[in-house]
Parts: structure tokens; C-alpha cells; sequence
């Protein structure tokens, strides 16, 4: 039980590193080339990638026995991966510096501890509930302009990450019920298949070039194999070892490891409300977690 705990925490961390990284290689490559070019790129390297790890593992025999449920479960997965895609790409195109998007992104942790609470029957105690408002405390000190209003009341993209974590959540918690049934190396495979169709059609729909510059194709080449493939798997892996919420929380760490790599790769530091924001967004995190594993109860 203990082998197959640290497995889930194990593999929850690698998605935590590798989700850390495509922040700063999509917003180095969306630096350069449109939005739609990137996607054709980012998830073709991502779907090729995730076809030959599927066939090494023999998993594209699971097509054949798929039933008419699961290939539902399929299909809406599909969208709610080019909803829950597009939406974080969006947000890191707009906000300048990745790693406010990285803080502003412990949203979505906290809707995962609330759907799995609602949804997967979940405990939940009043320290848990400690944490969800520091993480929401910190959400909003790291996005407050100080403006009058609701259109300048936060900084742009805000609302955009909001939409993200609502849809990445929906995503997570339909993987975390069907995960068992479905490989990871399948739910990997399908996710990169639906958004390199998506991407195609959108990129035809804005007329866009395949011709790119070379330092963009190294950024997306790198953050293509860390994203679609190697974070992707790491958290379906995660999510058959342990709680959805638990892996959520661990990869909330990746807001220090943005803010790191951000800092060595951009030389951008976000403002000092911002970088205090995400702080308590990450402790907030925290909390949650501890609290979830039995930390804070008494023996």
C-alpha cells in the first residue's frame, strides 16, 4: 500500500516538473509564432511522441474491446481538453510573466479538493477549508489591480485561468472515475489526437504558415515532450495510485519552479504583491494537502 502511494506521489512530482517547464518553453515559443502555429507544432511532436509510447507498451490493442461508454467518455474528454487547452495557452500568451499564470493556476487544485468532495465523496475538514481560502486569498492579491471596476479590477487573463480551472477540474475528475479502465498511454493518446485536429482547423481558419523560426521549433520540440506526453501521462499514472486532489496538490509546487525557471530563462520577477500573492496561494496548497494526508489530526 505504502509502494503504490509513493508511486502516485512519485509520479504526481515528475507531472509537477515537467507541467513547470512548459510554461516557460510555450511562453518562449508563443514569443515568436502565432497561437494556431504553435498548436499544429507543439501537438503534432506531442501526438507522435505519445502513438510511439502507446504502441511500445501495447495499449492501441484497448481500441478493439473499447465500449460505446468509454468511447463516450472519450469524445468528451476530446472537448474538454481542447476547452481546458486553449484556455491555458490563451492565458500564457496574455499574462506577461509565467509564473503569476503559474500562482493564479492554484485555482485549480482548490476545485479539484471541492469536486472530489461534491462529486467522489471526498472527506473535507474545517483545515482543508483553511487552505482553500488562503489559496483563494492569494489568487486574488496576485490578480488585484486596484481598479474601480470590474473590467480593470484584475489584471487581463484572469478570468481567462478562472475558465481553465473550471474545465481542467471537469477533465480531472471524469479521468480519476475512468482512469482504471482506460490506460494512461490511451487517455494520453486521445487528449494529443483531439487537439492536433483542433489545432489543424484553426490554423487553416486563420491561414497561418507552417514556416517557422528554428529557436521556436526547439522551444516547442522541448515543452511538447514535457506537456502532452510526459506531464499528461505522469498525472493519469498519479491518478491510479492516489486521490485526484492529493496529485493536484503536489503539482501545486510548480508555481516555485516556474517562478525559478521564469527568473533564469526571461530574467522576470513578478511585483512584489504578485510574488507575496502566490506565496499564499502555494500555502494555501499546502494546507490542503497536509490535511488531506492526516497531518494536522491528533493520535
Amino acid at each position: 500500500m505504502r509502494s503504490n502511494v509513493f508511486k502516485g506521489y512519485f509520479f504526481a512530482l515528475v507531472a509537477t516538473l515537467a507541467f513547470s517547464n512548459v510554461y516557460i518553453f510555450s511562453k518562449a515559443a508563443l514569443n515568436e509564432v502565432h497561437l494556431t502555429q504553435f498548436g499544429v507544432y507543439w501537438f503534432a511532436i506531442g501526438f507522435l511522441v505519445s502513438l510511439g509510447f502507446a504502441l511500445k507498451n501495447k495499449k492501441l490493442s484497448q481500441l478493439g474491446t473499447l465500449t460505446k461508454k468509454q468511447v463516450r467518455i472519450l469524445v468528451i474528454l476530446g472537448i474538454l481538453e481542447i476547452l481546458t487547452t486553449t484556455t491555458f495557452f490563451i492565458s500564457v500568451n496574455i499574462i506577461p510573466d509565467p509564473s503569476v499564470t503559474s500562482f493564479l493556476g492554484n485555482m485549480f487544485p482548490v476545485m479539484v479538493t471541492m469536486g472530489g468532495v461534491v462529486l467522489l465523496s471526498e472527506r473535507f475538514n474545517w483545515i482543508e477549508a483553511i487552505g482553500v481560502i488562503l489559496a483563494l486569498a492569494g489568487a486574488f492579491i496576485i490578480s488585484y489591480t486596484g481598479g474601480t471596476t470590474l473590467k480593470t479590477l484584475f489584471i487581463k487573463g484572469t478570468g481567462i485561468v478562472f475558465i481553465n480551472a473550471i474545465l481542467a477540474t471537469s477533465a480531472t475528475l471524469v479521468v480519476k472515475v475512468h482512469v482504471k479502465k482506460l490506460s494512461p498511454e490511451l487517455l494520453g493518446l486521445n487528449r494529443t489526437a483531439w487537439l492536433l485536429v483542433y489545432s489543424f482547423i484553426m490554423f487553416f481558419i486563420y491561414g497561418q504558415s507552417f514556416i517557422i523560426p528554428v529557436s521556436a521549433l526547439k522551444n516547442i520540440a522541448i515543452g511538447s515532450v514535457l506537456g502532452p506526453f510526459l506531464a499528461i501521462v505522469s498525472v493519469y499514472y498519479s491518478y491510479t495510485y492516489i486521490e485526484a486532489s492529493r496529485s493536484a496538490i503536489v503539482q501545486s509546487l510548480k508555481g516555485i519552479f516556474v517562478l525559478i525557471g521564469a527568473y533564469l530563462f526571461f530574467h522576470s520577477f513578478p511585483a512584489q504583491h504578485q510574488f507575496i500573492g502566490g506565496i499564499i496561494t502555494v500555502i494555501g496548497v499546502l494546507v490542503m494537502t497536509l490535511a488531506k494526508a492526516g497531518f494536522f489530526r491528533k493520535t
